[in-house]
């Protein structure tokens, strides 16, 4: 009886480990969609006025009020 109580007691401390594992790698999971988003979030995205590509508007060339995603597209829309 005793070695039953033993190995039920394993079992459960085993579970519980592989428990707190898994919610440990969800928690990091998240944390980093989280991160992700955030960034994501914080970005504009702006259209090239030449040929309608979306871009980050840190990356946009301007020229006046107009975004361009490249030199010589900003170069064609001054035309």
């Amino acid at each position: 009886m005793g070695r039953v109580v033993i190995l039920v007691l394993l079992l459960v401390l085993v579970v519980a480990w592989v428990g707190s594992r898994i919610r440990r790698a969800r928690r990091a999971r998240a944390a980093d969609g989280q991160a992700v988003s955030t960034v994501r979030a914080a970005t504009g995205m702006v259209r090239c006025a030449h040929c309608g590509l979306h871009l980050p508007a840190q990356d946009a060339l301007t020229d006046g009020q107009r975004n361009f995603c490249g030199e010589e597209h900003r170069r064609l829309g001054a035309r």
